[in-house]
């Protein structure tokens, strides 16, 4: 059995001892050099960008502007709005205006210095709020709003004015930034058979290789990804960093290169977690159960689309959190300004969406003078019951086995942590819960898989989900041995080469477990009933008296009558059968409506809830957390050991997102500025796996890497008011900003 071990992560033991070779790691003597000239100014007319001076540096090999693309010039994951390299006016700082290649490091820098650049500066916008105003700088010829979702059930407004009690509060939630460990780099060259191959930090591959062939006006089969090992990503590195750069500079020099953003660079010019401002109504009767939800939510998604109409669409979907919702009325916009590009970042709107409906469950618990926690048990979803758009669950609905989890720790905790508080210092106990579909909202979202077994009876997987530390390929490993009954690590691993594995999608809405998981999961029960077959007619037994166990098929009664994997694999091919499957799997979905956004955009969802202590400090401000005990339902865990990893980094990023993390434009440039949780400001963490199984997913799982994350901030802040009593509405809740609560009554 490899289902539900825990055995070590593949490749840990490489990383831990420094092994592991990098996209930096991986430039060969001869490699040229790139860098970026980028933009000074929020929002400019380019007047002049001539390279001529730049070109006759020593050593610059050659300068490429948007004249040199040679094939489409602009890119993006859902719009195709965004230029590789400016041209006419730039949208944002940092926009890269042109691609120095030179011999050396200092080369290039002098290159860029020698480039002569004039731009005439245009108003800009910062505030989404400002931007959808009709005098508004345009940052788009098309207008500043991007994307618009409406979400319509049943009859809000008459709803909540025949409520009990209703609560309206405004929220806000501000840019972040990823802060991976390893910064976004790759490097390229051509391959014998004239081919770009490039090495990449990526999360999709895939989607990078059909992008770089637009770019250069190449058929798909020219260019070659390969992922390589990836220090980190949670979102940002789905969309094109390095790729498309590298990729121009293989185009016209011919020569291998490389391309490393400085840490100040992915600062100023990779993509951020969306900032919202979300208002929401809520309103209830006076036995608790919600009756409606109205909700504005308006997403920045900075000078270009990214994932914006995603996020604002996943937002909507989600704003009425895991609970039962009759009468809903939601607006999401999408709106452009002359920020730094807002992308994916783990959770994908479904964090921001979780502050405000958490808030309102707590507000409302206030009013209705009801238990926080008891009020989300009368409210949970359950099987059977209609979602926000329409949807009717049916199983693996764990939100109250989640909620019944945590009520020991929940009870004991407030019976017991406020208590222990004493001086300037208080307490409080907050709780927090989500849900989270699982996979993209409401389109086609296939994986591929394909299984290969040699004539040695040696089977590889060849699958294209990019792991980027959440452990993907473990977990896809030990998919493919439970099918086959073999030990995971026999397997030979293919991963993420867009020469050699299908595509499996992006690593991205905690989608891989569950979609590629059961793509793997059918390619190899393929071979399982080829090895069974063939074992069947060798052995002359039935299949249904046979089974596959350590590289063997045998009998289930009859022990002395076995044939190996290499014994089929060599029938197999002298009777001209297949060694070779593919699987695939696509969850069934249906797109929203476009006026009434009803349908079924996820075939399964992920459900948690988490405690949160915190202690406040009421002459500083400074929120401590010190634990949370975080249930999840993923289904079921096939690692148990990588999901509370999982947990354990998300509630580690929720915390940052609660009461430490905001980049602010133009003032945060490196990580000096930008203050993320080390090991000293993580809480301790209970992990409880709540399992219930999802029939469609591989052996029952779903997934928890996003989840992870967004019930913790919720927790957190619903903790800080019970400690303190006053409300928080925009995160982070950050000293000065408690301290202001505390004795201004107000915040900045």
């Amino acid at each position: 059995m490899a289902i539900g071990l825990s055995i070590p992560r593949i490749g840990a033991v490489e990383l831990a001892k420094g092994r592991t070779r990098f996209s930096e790691d991986l430039a060969a003597n001869n490699t040229l050099v790139l860098k970026l000239l980028r933009s000074p100014k929020a929002h400019a007319r380019i007047r002049k960008l001539d390279t001529s001076k730049a070109k006759e540096v020593p050593r610059v090999v050659g300068v490429l502007t948007w004249e040199d693309i040679p094939g489409e010039r602009l890119f993006g994951l859902i719009t195709k709005d965004q230029p590789l390299l400016a041209h006419k006016k730039v949208r944002f700082k940092g926009e890269p205006l042109a691609l120095v290649a030179a011999e050396t490091h200092e080369a290039a820098a002098e290159g860029l210095k020698a480039i002569d650049l004039e731009l005439e500066e245009l108003p800009p916008v910062f505030d989404p709020m400002e931007a959808m105003r009709p005098e508004a700088p345009l940052v788009h010829q098309e207008g500043n709003i991007l994307h618009r979702r409406v979400i319509r059930k049943g009859g809000a407004n008459q709803a909540l004015s025949k409520s009990h009690v209703r609560v309206k509060n405004t929220y806000f939630t501000p840019h972040l930034e990823h802060s991976y460990l390893e910064p976004d780099a790759g490097m390229g060259y051509m391959d014998r058979q004239g081919r770009f191959v490039i090495h990449a930090s990526t999360q999709n591959p895939h989607y990078d290789q059909t992008e770089v062939a637009r770019l250069l006006g190449v058929a798909s089969e020219r260019v070659r990804i390969i992922q390589a090992p990836t220090g980190g990503g949670f979102g940002s590195k789905l969309d094109l960093t390095v790729q498309g750069f590298i990729a121009l500079a293989l185009f016209h020099f011919r020569r291998p290169v490389s391309l490393v953003f400085t840490r100040e660079e992915c600062f100023e010019a990779t993509p951020k977690r969306h900032p919202f401002i979300i208002e929401m109504e809520t309103g209830a009767g006076s036995d608790g159960r919600l009756t409606a939800i109205k909700a504005t939510l308006i997403c920045d998604t900075g000078a270009y689309a990214s994932y914006g109409a995603a996020v604002a669409t996943r937002a909507a979907v989600h704003v009425t959190g895991p609970y039962l919702v009759p009468n809903l009325e939601v607006e999401s916009l999408a709106v452009y300004t002359n920020n730094p590009v807002a992308g994916a970042m783990r959770g994908f709107g479904a964090p921001q969406a979780a502050f405000a409906y958490e808030s309102q469950m707590d507000a409302l618990a206030r009013a209705l003078g009801m238990d926080p926690l008891e009020l989300r048990k009368i409210n949970a979803l359950r099987p059977g019951d209609l979602t926000g758009t329409g949807q009717k669950l049916s199983q693996s609905v764990g939100i109250l086995s989640a909620l019944e989890a945590i009520e020991p720790h929940y009870r004991q905790a407030k019976a017991e942590w406020s208590a222990a508080a004493g001086g300037e210092k208080v307490r409080g106990v907050g709780v927090g819960a989500m849900w989270y579909g699982i996979g993209n909202t409401g389109v086609k979202n296939p994986s591929s898989a394909r299984i290969q077994m040699d004539l040695q009876g040696n089977v590889s997987l060849f699958v294209g989900a990019a792991d980027i530390g959440q452990g993907s390929t473990t977990v896809l490993a030990q998919t493919a041995a439970q099918v086959l009954g073999i030990d995971p690590r026999k397997l030979q691993l293919v991963i993420a080469d867009t020469a050699l594995t299908p595509n499996a999608g992006a690593t991205s809405a905690s989608r891989q477990t569950y979609i590629s998981g059961n793509a793997v999961k059918a390619a190899a029960s393929l071979l399982a009933r080829a090895l069974l077959e063939e074992a069947s007619t060798l052995l002359e037994a039935p299949v249904e008296d046979l089974y596959l166990s350590r590289g063997f098929v045998l009998h289930r009664s009859q022990p002395h009558l076995k044939a190996s994997f290499r014994q089929l694999a060599s029938s197999m091919k002298l009777h001209g059968r297949e060694l070779v499957f593919e699987g695939r799997f696509d969850p069934t979905t249906t797109s929203l409506d476009p006026e009434t956004g009803q349908g079924a955009p996820y075939s399964t969802y992920a459900f948690a809830a988490q405690v949160a202590l915190v202690e406040v400090d009421t002459l500083t401000g400074e929120t401590t957390v010190h634990k949370v005990v975080a249930a999840h339902d993923v289904g079921k865990a096939i690692n148990p050991c990588a999901v509370e990893a999982q947990v354990q980094g998300g509630v580690a990023m929720g915390t940052g997102f609660a009461i430490m993390e905001e980049f602010l434009v133009g003032k945060s440039v490196s990580m000096s500025e930008y203050h993320i949780p080390t090991a000293l400001d993580a809480p301790w963490v209970d992990c409880i796996i709540v399992e219930e199984e999802e029939p469609s997913g591989p052996f029952g799982a779903k997934g928890v890497g996003e989840p992870a994350l967004i019930p913790t901030a919720p927790a957190i802040v619903n903790g800080i008011f019970d400690a303190i009593g006053k409300q928080v509405f925009r995160l982070p809740a950050r000293p000065e900003r408690i301290w202001e609560i505390l004795h201004a009554g107000a915040q900045k």
